[in-house]
């Protein structure tokens, strides 16, 4: 099964067998170590075979009608203690604690909101360092395959779910006397289709079984790609077991991570936004079909704060001392991909001073209320859903927290504390319910590939956007709440379609962005006129620069959605390292989205969205999902002859700039703000002419607001005296500097290409793989 592709320019394959077989839940137990750079520990998998998912998703809404209006159907766990004595009784290799503790259940602690609080699980099992022997035992055996790379996977071997106390309350046995595969794999079914309003429960459940004894290692073997799991005589899903363990570490060139410093010099690591995904960090199953809830125990050292993706807002636990253990989990199904994880000495920022000068944090509700009631049922996989939540859906401003190193202090308290709660409350009036139930912002130290990447409950940030006033940190800022509706809650069943996800967050950074500042209409129509001409500019770069094929917004067209029997795919130029700095998927979703937006009337366009929202949510689409149900909502009279089929033609299925936009723009007339920016130009070029008595001094904070287009004029016009700023920027603004780098090489200046080899020898050990190997394909 091993597939050679060129990591640098071929598709990303997706080798998990997901038609076959589904994590439903992930526990992962692990320990950070700086010294090594690695991330060792176990994962325990919770499945469930094809044969009986299929079933549940053919009657969802059944299900979510019936199940919402049952109390939980088993009791709370009792405290279950697996002695080290019966532990050894069902696995010899592995080693324990005293005694592995579950806690014991309590009633529902979150509050009103649906924010959850924080319960440790401490586990006691340790690694072991056997591997199974992985020759070939037939192919009569059912093959779990899983995406993995660049881990060592130590061992593999079913969990007795079984040997947990009080499990018999998942069978139909009062005393658990014959246990077999089918009497656990029952037990792990019953569990992972607890009802939503059981979350606490099942959660405590997912923890006792995941430090349960082993029952028998299992054949593994990896390649390039995947990590294959077969159990001797196990020949369908149905017959292999639902819950194994993982032991595994992660390598430190492992792509899925970056162990780096942060801008106070003290290490670091975390989830970089890899093509690869997570893959490189815990086995998974990475198709984004695949969604599933994890937790998680993360041990490190105690200076050190842990970070994830998660529902509640971890506090350490000191194990020992100089050692501090965190749990993080979420009830909200996900793919793999939208796991998350940072590990520093970061420090958390709290507003010290409050200005009534501030951007607002309070303002009327929107005027189309009724829009944000529920509406129906559900049509998701049941979980604890917060659109559900009365008190979830007023709830403008959702608990928040910020993390920087301490030497960005100042700079977060001077722009970015002081934007998030106009941001949150500005996007919730315009789309309503927030799907997360709070949020984490990281300041990523330098070498972060871009300025923002969002994650369920956690958003980075990079540091370039502090500097200047607040318009850079609040557009970005917009942007990556945007992604909590668009891209998290509602995701792309095939990733090739990232302009779902994109191209909705560029359209909306401007509207939240606007509702944030309270521009009026006319203010925030002139505002976003500016914003889509200088948009438009850099679609015409892109399209002057790139291939045709990375132009191409739905590039499978009629295949789109579509995988092989076995669930596995190919994500097209998923590996191609330039494909992270095209805006292709960002801006010409912005532009399909805004002519649509103009053709319904933007009232009428928003009302439509938070409509699509309530139906879609918790839910994977594809493109035809979002256009069908758009045009079933556009009056006869204003569709003109737009169809799905004609989109697909003029917008998402064909390179260069789309015909619609070509005939809109030659037609459309200059708005006001750039007239203003063209006749400012104009009289500075003029002043510029004029001879001078004396030099004036040029005061270096005026440019820090236009840092980027400030080097480039330095590179153009070869300003050597300003020579300084330019390595600076390239040192300290990774995520804008690959575009620097391009303008000193094309330039042919000997200085300048030497300036930017110098720059790229300093800091190509800490940029992120993908951003170096852009750079050296430039330079050398």
């Amino acid at each position: 099964m091993d597939i050679q592709l060129d990591p640098a320019r071929d598709d990303l394959p997706l080798m998990a067998n997901t038609s076959h077989i589904l994590v439903k839940h992930y526990v992962l137990d692990l320990d950070v170590d700086f010294e090594s750079q690695v991330i060792e520990g176990t994962i325990v998998l919770f499945l469930e075979d094809g044969n009986r998912f299929k079933k549940q998703n053919s009657s969802i809404e059944e299900a979510c009608q019936s199940e919402s209006n049952k109390a939980c159907k088993f009791g709370m766990p009792e405290l279950c203690r697996i002695s080290v004595a019966n532990a050894r009784t069902f696995s010899s290799e592995m080693e324990y604690n005293d005694f592995a503790i579950c806690s014991k259940g309590e009633k529902d602690t979150s509050d009103k909101d649906g924010n959850h609080d924080n319960q440790e699980h401490a586990s006691g099992i340790s690694s072991s360092k056997y591997c199974c022997d992985t020759g070939n035992h037939g192919s009569e055996d059912f093959l779990l395959v899983l995406d993995c790379c660049d881990l060592s996977v130590l061992k593999v071997e079913e969990v007795d779910v079984a040997a947990v106390p009080g499990m018999e309350k998942f069978t139909r046995s009062p005393k658990l006397t014959v246990v077999s595969e089918e009497l656990r794999n029952q037990i792990v079914y019953e569990l992972v289709t607890l009802p939503a309003d059981c979350w606490r429960e099942q959660l405590d459940y997912y923890a006792c079984c995941s430090q349960a004894p082993g029952c028998g290692e299992l054949l593994f073997d990896t390649d390039s790609w995947s990590l294959q799991i077969r159990k001797t005589g196990a020949q369908t899903a149905t017959d292999f077991p639902h819950a194994i363990r993982i032991w595994y570490k992660t390598k430190p060139e492992g792509r899925s991570v970056t162990w780096t410093s942060d801008q106070s010099d003290r290490p670091c690591v975390y989830t970089v936004g890899s093509p690869i995904n997570n893959r490189a960090l815990f086995p998974c199953q990475e198709p984004p079909v695949a969604m599933s809830t994890w937790q998680a125990t993360v041990r490190a050292a105690a200076s050190f704060v842990v970070l994830m993706s998660g529902e509640n807002s971890a506090k350490p636990t000191q194990l020992w001392e100089g050692c501090s253990s965190w749990y993080y989990y979420v009830t909200m199904p996900v793919p793999a991909s939208t796991f998350t994880i940072a590990v520093g000495c970061w420090t958390e920022m709290k507003l010290e001073t409050y200005s009534l000068n501030d951007l607002a944090t309070e303002r009327p509700f929107s005027p189309s209320e009724a829009d944000f009631r529920h509406i129906g049922v559900c049509s998701h996989m049941e979980y604890p859903c917060r659109f559900k939540n009365a008190s979830a859906a007023t709830q403008e401003i959702i608990p928040y927290r910020v993390f920087a190193p301490v030497c960005l202090k100042g700079a977060c308290q001077e722009t970015l504390l002081r934007l998030i709660p106009p941001c949150l409350s500005a996007a919730h009036s315009v789309l309503g319910t927030h799907p997360f139930s709070r949020l984490d912002v990281l300041i990523v130290p330098a070498n972060f590939p871009s300025l923002g990447m969002a994650s369920p409950h956690i958003v980075f940030l990079s540091q370039s956007i502090l500097t200047g006033r607040s318009h850079l940190c609040g557009t970005r800022l917009c942007h990556e709440i945007a992604h909590a509706w668009f891209g998290l809650a509602i995701g792309a069943r095939d990733w090739t379609e990232e302009w779902l996800s994109e191209g909705f967050a560029t359209h909306l950074e401007d509207v939240f962005w606007a509702a944030a500042q309270q521009l009026d209409p006319r203010e925030a129509r002139e505002q976003q006129e500016l914003r889509a001409c200088l948009r438009w500019r850099r679609l015409q770069d892109e399209m002057r620069c790139s291939p045709e094929e990375m132009q191409v917004l739905r590039p499978s067209k009629d295949k789109t959605g579509h995988t092989s029997d076995s669930g596995a795919s190919v994500i097209k130029q998923g590996l191609n390292p330039e494909k992270i700095f095209m805006q292709v998927h960002y801006l010409k979703g912005y532009f399909l989205l805004r002519f649509l937006a103009k053709r319904l009337g933007d009232e009428t366009y928003l009302s439509f969205l938070r409509k699509f929202v309530h139906t879609f949510h918790g839910q994977l689409i594809l493109s035809q999902d979002f256009l069908q149900m758009l045009l079933e909502n556009i009056p006869e009279e204003k569709r003109l002859g737009l169809s799905v089929e004609n989109i697909y033609q003029d917008w998402l299925e064909s390179c260069g700039i789309p015909k619609p936009l070509q005939r809109e723009r030659s037609a459309e007339a200059e708005c006001g703000l750039a007239r203003q920016v063209r006749a400012e130009v104009t009289k500075w070029i003029q002043v510029n002419r004029r001879p001078r008595k004396r030099k004036r001094r040029v005061k270096e904070e005026v440019f820090e607001k236009v840092r980027h287009r400030w080097c480039e004029l330095i590179v153009k016009h070869k300003f050597t005296k300003a020579y300084d700023s330019v390595e600076r920027f390239l040192q300290e603004d990774q995520a804008m500097g690959v575009y620097l780098y391009g303008e000193l090489m094309v330039s042919e200046d000997a200085r300048q290409q030497q300036l930017a080899r110098r720059c790229f020898e300093r800091t190509k050990e800490q940029m992120d793989r993908s951003s170096a190997q852009v750079v050296a394909e430039m330079l050398f």
